[in-house]
């Protein structure tokens, strides 16, 4: 065992839901070439995330740092854990993070919970199941039309902005934040690695982010607060693009209503992190040392002030397309609920808990390995 003190937890999401569908960032959780990564396979509500939290919370609690990959669409839920000094992960495969193993056998293995199911107390409900799922698949193409919406009304929202924003202030105001960072580091000839995630997710109990666990352990935050537009995102992305030619590896945290724009960098090596604070990642400063720089001032108040009625509106209407992709998505989780409690009835649990048990020892025994060899 590590250590008696419990491990740091990070939550992430490694897809969301956004105007163009599901959209994946698993590829950036561990290492293909990691120690162990353990896919499981089955259909709903027959104990993958169990099983996730199950291996997840052990680690934790032998003091290893653990990340948890949370559902996009049901926050309750885990899609994966990650435990980094190990080189270990787990992962649902099933749709939509459909993951295939590149080293079978060798790194990955996949285990398939379906081999408990009993197909004789499924095969009835088959058309129940193919109905309400065929359900599912059409809120969530309409909850993705309403994020379209959203997305096109916030790009509306932060065009009034950007026509009256001081882009020589915004260029200034991230010079001053890498000097402050970076200090007299010189760019390196080996680049830094990049690690691309979501921070927060658009779900089926509305937008909810894990911003704490993120840049709760960093020495330095800064914190970026304004209107949509005002260049908080520039700023971010800046300075992260800065550390990696400086060598530094970067954690980039996208936008689920835009996956091409960074919102969250944390850069771990400097214990430095940069947060856009706006709906629905609100986060206040949490130490004394936090650092909170308002985006506002580079904002020429004059030219924003002739759009403040169409500012007023749109803001109105992004508000009312965000509610309806949640409620659409609220609606497919009702009916997806359904369909696990019937998977749920046709299930060996007691088989799945042993089969937790014999995968629980395999990581153990991999934690000891790497323990020994690390004395």
């Amino acid at each position: 065992m590590q250590s008696q003190s419990q491990g740091r937890l990070k939550k992430v999401f490694p897809g969301a839901n956004t105007p163009e569908g599901f959209f994946s960032f698993y590829d950036f959780m561990i290492d293909p070439c990691a120690n162990m990564i353990i896919i499981i396979k089955g259909g709903p509500g027959i104990g993958k995330s169990t099983l996730i939290r199950r291996i997840g919370s052990s680690l934790l609690d032998m003091g290893y740092d653990t990340e948890y990959a949370c559902c996009s669409h049901d926050p309750d839920s885990y899609d994966g854990v990650v435990v980094p000094k190990l080189g270990l992960a787990l992962f649902d495969g099933t749709p939509p993070h459909v993951l295939e193993p590149r080293f079978p056998g060798i790194v990955e293995h996949i285990v398939n919970l379906g081999d408990f199911l009993n197909r004789k107390r499924l095969i009835p409900h088959r058309q129940e199941v193919v109905e309400t799922l065929g359900e599912v698949s059409i809120l969530f193409e309409r909850a993705f039309r309403y994020l379209k919406e959203a997305r096109i009304i916030h790009d509306d929202w932060e065009a009034y902005h950007i026509q009256a924003l001081d882009f020589g202030c915004l260029n200034c105001i991230a010079e001053e934040l890498s000097h402050d960072s970076f200090h007299d580091t010189q760019i390196s000839p080996s680049p830094g690695k990049s690690r691309r995630l979501f921070a927060s997710a658009i779900t089926a109990s509305g937008p909810i982010h894990h911003l704490r666990t993120i840049v709760g352990h960093a020495s330095r935050r800064y914190i970026l607060k304004g209107e949509p537009g005002t260049g908080k995102s520039t700023i971010v992305k800046k300075i992260a693009e800065k550390a990696l030619s400086h060598g530094f590896d970067v954690e980039f945290y996208h936008c689920p209503l835009d996956p091409s724009k960074v919102e969250h960098a944390v850069i771990p090596e400097l214990g430095v992190a940069l947060v856009s604070s706006s709906w629905p990642h609100l986060i206040d400063p949490m130490k004394d040392i936090d650092r909170v720089i308002e985006t506002g001032q580079a904002v020429s108040m004059k030219i924003a002030g002739k759009y403040e009625s169409a500012i007023a509106d749109a803001k109105q209407r992004f508000g009312q397309a965000v509610r309806r992709a949640v409620r659409c998505l609220h609606d497919a989780k009702e009916e997806y609920d359904k369909v696990q409690a019937i998977y749920s009835e046709s299930m060996d649990f007691p088989a799945v808990e042993r089969l937790g048990d014999r995968i629980l020892g395999e990581v153990l025994e991999l934690e000891r390995k790497i323990r020994e060899a690390t004395a």
